[in-house]
């Protein structure tokens, strides 16, 4: 019942708050995905969650239970970009259905240094034969040229509002980098 109070709270707190989409939008597409490894306390799998803008907008989300149990946080955050580089593939040819071709690299935003090494390195190292398929999937894409892979810190992370329980000043600071704003706030 706490819980069910705490939310309804939010709730009536943010009713202002929306998604801005401007009229003048260079149509990039940028994801950043993270994961919480060995989240789940009965199963011990790891979460995942991304966020994908276009030009600057929030376009697709999701966190999701990953299928499999990961071994380190650099399995369960490479899964997680595998996730968000399909959805970037998706979104592109959805894009292209609708006549607007996207010609601009996609941007991968990270904040594991390891897995974008992992990512841009060609050789296989016998600790990540478990997660060969992912790592040729990712890799693939980003040798033809679609894609991009980004650092980003953990505390400018916005994928992080997704998988962990933040503070509220965290919280606050990574709503607003998903571009969620007040619509009726004065300009």
């Amino acid at each position: 019942m706490t819980a069910a109070c705490r939310v309804l709270r939010y709730i009536k707190g943010t009713c202002d708050y929306g998604i801005l989409l401007p009229k003048c939008n260079d149509l990039t597409l940028s994801a950043y995905c993270d994961s919480d490894w060995g989240s789940c306390p009965l199963t011990r799998r790891s979460l995942t969650g991304y966020l994908v803008t276009l030009g600057g907008s929030p376009v697709s989300w999701k966190t999701k239970k990953q299928l499999t149990i990961s071994r380190s946080s650099a399995e369960a955050e490479y899964r997680a970009m595998a996730t968000v580089t399909s959805e970037l593939i998706w979104l592109k040819s959805l894009l292209a259905s609708f006549g607007l071709f996207h010609t601009h690299l996609m941007r991968l935003h990270c904040d594991s240094q390891a897995d974008l090494h992992i990512a841009r390195n060609p050789v296989f190292h016998e600790r990540t034969k478990h997660i060969e398929i992912d790592c040729h999937f990712v890799r693939e894409r980003y040798h033809a040229g679609d894609l991009d892979f980004f650092y980003i810190p953990s505390t400018s992370q916005p994928a992080d509002i997704f998988t962990k329980a933040l503070g509220k000043r965290q919280f606050q600071y990574l709503r607003s980098k998903l571009g969620m704003t007040n619509l009726h706030a004065p300009t």
